[in-house]
């Protein structure tokens, strides 16, 4: 497999398709054409199948698992939402902060390597961290 011709698709395996998709579409403002159904894809410049979320009970089916809920904060993984200026990130900071959204780690940052970002986490505990690498 060479890396530079994979794409890479990331999937949030959810207790709630509801909340979730709520949140990923009507907060955060990603475009879907879920059904109802036990899955949702949502549309991003990364093309196709970049976002996607599935049921956990579907998916512990399929792994012929126990469904284990998560409790907390995801420590596990981020979800990196890169954004075209800083400016853009403090913007996407304000319009958040007036919808009630949860920021784990407070208002954006500028670190010392050039990134300015900020972190939010959406109503199953996982964490996107919206960011920029562009000051300009």
């Amino acid at each position: 497999m060479n890396g530079k011709e994979v794409r890479v698709g990331v999937s949030l395996l959810v207790g709630n398709m509801d909340n979730m998709v709520r949140f990923y579409r009507d907060i955060l403002g990603f475009q879907t054409q879920w059904d109802g159904g036990s899955f949702a894809d949502f549309e991003t410049a990364s093309g196709e199948l970049s976002l996607f979320m599935y049921s956990r009970e579907e998916f512990v089916k399929a792994i012929g698992k126990d469904y284990i809920p998560p409790n907390g904060i995801n420590q596990t993984f981020e979800i990196a939402l890169w954004l075209p200026s800083f400016a853009d990130v403090d913007s996407e900071y304000e319009r958040l902060s007036k919808l009630g959204v949860q920021f784990p780690a407070g208002a954006p940052i500028t670190y010392p390597f050039g990134i300015r970002n900020f972190y939010v986490a959406d109503p199953e505990g996982n964490l996107l961290e919206i960011g920029s690498a562009n000051a300009i």
